[in-house]
């Protein structure tokens, strides 16, 4: 059997041919999928750059929020805090009697029999109005009433204040 040596030749170029342009593809295709995966690479570390930029925003806001809810509680505990001091200091003052309450009554309504004065004394403020003295425990009811209600109030505040804050 005779070898056709022009056909092994022809044989032997194609599969060089082949073998070539196979290595110039994969060089090629090489080249492509390695510029794709850095721009890949790029936008990953770019939204990774953004996200951490958006998270520190709302970690400094909230840092911000923060520093301000505690301002304000501060506020609200150093008035709530005076306020109670101050009914305390009331309280003592009418329980020692170092000061009364009365209250000013209507002079054309006053009951018969009723030995309330007409006109006010030399040390009073009011001019010509009738006053009757409150009984201290009923004083004292009255003040832990309006400390109630000063407490409430303060509380009312501390709460219009933070619904404020948090929806800036």
């Amino acid at each position: 059997m005779v070898i056709p040596w022009k056909a092994v030749g022809v044989l032997a170029l194609v599969l060089a041919g082949f073998g070539s342009a196979w290595q110039f593809q994969d060089w090629r295709f090489g080249k492509q999928l390695a510029d794709q995966a850095r721009l890949h690479a790029e936008t990953l570390n770019q939204l990774t750059q953004a996200a951490a930029t958006a998270q520190q925003a709302e970690q400094d806001k909230r840092l911000a929020l923060e520093q301000r809810l505690a301002a304000s509680e501060q506020t609200h505990y150093r008035a709530l805090s005076d306020a109670q001091r101050d009914q305390d200091r009331l309280r003592d003052r009418l329980a020692t009697a170092d000061v009364r309450l009365s209250v000013l009554l209507d002079a054309r309504d006053v009951a018969p029999g009723c030995n309330v004065p007409a006109t006010a004394g030399g040390g009073s403020m009011d001019h010509a109005t009738v006053r009757a003295r409150l009984d201290p425990t009923h004083a004292q009811r009255i003040i832990a009433i309006t400390d109630t209600g000063d407490r409430g109030l303060i509380a009312l505040q501390a709460c219009q204040d933070y619904v404020r804050s948090v929806s800036r």
